[in-house]
C-alpha cells in the first residue's frame, strides 16, 4: 500500500522542478550577472512566484474537477469548471499587474510569469499526486504526466505573456486578458479531452498542448528583453554616493574639507 503523503511529495517534486526550474533558468537570463542590469527586481519576483503558488490551490481545485468532469462525460460541468480555471487565472493575473507592489514598473511581464507559473507548478502538484495516488502506476501512465505537467506549465508560461498588454511603440500587435483566456481554454480543453479519450489521443493531445504552448512562448518571448531595467531613469539633480552600508553620503560643499568634520 502506498503511504499517502507519497503521491503528494512526488507531484510537489514534479511542480516545484517544473515551475521553479523555468523560473531559475529562464526568468534568470535577464538577471545579473547573465546581463549587465537586471530587467526586474529580484526581490519582487520571487514575491510573485511565491504569492503564485497561494492562489494556484483553488485553481488547481477546479482543474481537478474539469479532469473528473470531463473522465466522467459531464461536458456541461466540465465547460463550468474550465471556465473557472481560465477566467479565475486571467484576474488573477489582472489584479497582480494593478497592485502598486508589482504594477508600478515596465517590468510586470516579469512577475507575471513568474506568478502564472507557479499556478501551474500547483495544477501539476495536484494532477500528479492524483495519479500517483491511483491503484495503477505504469511508466507509460509517468510518461503521460510528465507531458501534462509540462504543457500546464507551459500554458501558464505563455498566457502570461499573451494575456499582458502590448507597450506603445513595442511593435506587437494584440495581447490582452482575452487572447490570454482564449488560449488557455484551447489549450486545457485537449488536456481535458485526452483525459476523457485516454491512449494514443491522450498523448497526442499532451503534445499539441506543449507544442502549442512552446510555440507562442518564443513568439513573445523578445518582449522580455526589451523591458527597460528598472533601475535605469533620468540622472538626479545632485550626484550622491552611496556607501556599502545603504548609507548616503551628501556632496561635500566648497567650504568643507574631506575628513572628520566633527568629533564631537
Amino acid at each position: 500500500m502506498v503511504a499517502p503523503s507519497l503521491p503528494l511529495s512526488l507531484g510537489a517534486l514534479i511542480g516545484v522542478v517544473l515551475s521553479g526550474g523555468f523560473v531559475w533558468w529562464e526568468v534568470g537570463r535577464y538577471a545579473t550577472p547573465q546581463v549587465p542590469a537586471s530587467l526586474f527586481d529580484e526581490r519582487r519576483e520571487l514575491f510573485a512566484y511565491t504569492a503564485g503558488l497561494f492562489v494556484g490551490v483553488p485553481l488547481a481545485i477546479a482543474y481537478v474537477l474539469y479532469i473528473v468532469s470531463m473522465v466522467s462525460l459531464a461536458l456541461l460541468g466540465g465547460l463550468v469548471f474550465l471556465a473557472l480555471l481560465v477566467v479565475g487565472t486571467e484576474i488573477a493575473q489582472w489584479a497582480l499587474l494593478r497592485t502598486h507592489f508589482w504594477g508600478s514598473d515596465e517590468s510586470g511581464p516579469f512577475y507575471a510569469l513568474g506568478y502564472r507559473v507557479a499556478i501551474g507548478g500547483i495544477i501539476v502538484l495536484a494532477l500528479a499526486s492524483e495519479y500517483f495516488a491511483g491503484p495503477s502506476i505504469t511508466p507509460t501512465g509517468i510518461v503521460l504526466v510528465v507531458l501534462d505537467s509540462g504543457a500546464v506549465v507551459g500554458l501558464e508560461a505563455a498566457g502570461a505573456l499573451l494575456s499582458t498588454r502590448s507597450r506603445p511603440g513595442s511593435g506587437r500587435v494584440g495581447g490582452g486578458p482575452v487572447s490570454g483566456a482564449i488560449f488557455g481554454a484551447v489549450g486545457f480543453f485537449l488536456l481535458g479531452l485526452g483525459a476523457a479519450t485516454g491512449g494514443a489521443v491522450a498523448f497526442g493531445a499532451a503534445i499539441v498542448a506543449l507544442f502549442g504552448a512552446v510555440l507562442v512562448y518564443h513568439r513573445l518571448r523578445p518582449i522580455l528583453a526589451a523591458i527597460p531595467a528598472p533601475t535605469v531613469g533620468p540622472p538626479a539633480e545632485r550626484p550622491r554616493t552611496t556607501t556599502p552600508y545603504a548609507r548616503t553620503d551628501r556632496p561635500l560643499a566648497s567650504t568643507e574639507k574631506p575628513g572628520n568634520q566633527d568629533d564631537r
